[in-house]
């Protein structure tokens, strides 16, 4: 795509997603971008401008093909071409997000667990075993994942951030608190701090008049 999509777009593309979805299981087959605009808190001249980003979708005097549109964003989203993805650190942040984090839906496939503690090796995930940190090189050699999730403490995600990417690792789903994006600007990141997120809500509860945007 030769045009530069804002990050604030491709953010909100994931709850265009949702809720059509939820207008999917309504049994709504159509929808005017005001209609959207009501359920959504957004405007009708954001939710145009958004999808015009990636071309018309919707029709004057009709308004969006739901089932088309809902398609459309999962083939931009990439839902339709499913990455494999490891997972290190299976303690109790790393087992909840194997459990309960639904990957298929998502665009990925988890397809294997790590951890360095022996108590753990050997327990079953997801119907995945937990593996040994110690076999990951093989492993990714002969999975190929794509992806790695990283439930690890900030002081080990350097060193196996660099053994990850050596291995073909492509993009991060980082819980460690450490900012892989600053070490490698060419892999893709998206570092997940849940106290930044707490702290951004305390913001918006001062009374500030930040929008409503998820």
């Amino acid at each position: 795509m030769s045009t530069k999509i804002s990050n604030s777009v491709i953010r909100r593309l994931p709850r265009y997603y949702r809720f059509l979805g939820e207008l999917q299981k309504l049994k709504m087959t159509r929808i005017s971008s005001r209609e959207l605009s009501e359920r959504m808190g957004l405007t009708a001249s954001q939710i145009r401008q958004d999808l015009n980003c990636f071309g018309g979708f919707g029709q004057q005097g009709y308004g969006y093909n739901i089932d088309l549109l809902r398609s459309e964003i999962g083939q931009i989203l990439g839902l339709d071409k499913p990455q494999s993805a490891i997972l290190i650190g299976v303690g109790n942040l790393g087992r909840a997000i194997a459990q309960h984090i639904n990957f298929e839906s998502t665009g990925f496939h988890l397809v294997g667990l790590f951890d360095s503690k022996e108590a753990l090796v050997g327990q079953v995930v997801r119907n995945l075993p937990i593996r040994n940190i110690s076999t990951i090189d093989e492993f990714c050699r002969e999975n190929l994942p794509t992806v790695a999730i990283l439930c690890i403490p900030k002081e080990s995600a350097q060193s196996i951030s660099a053994q990850l990417v050596k291995l073909g690792i492509k993009g991060f789903w980082n819980f460690s608190h450490y900012d892989l994006a600053l070490n490698y600007p060419d892999i893709v990141v998206e570092n997940m701090h849940f106290g930044d997120s707490l702290m951004t809500l305390s913001y918006r509860l001062q009374g500030s008049t930040d929008t409503n945007e998820e």
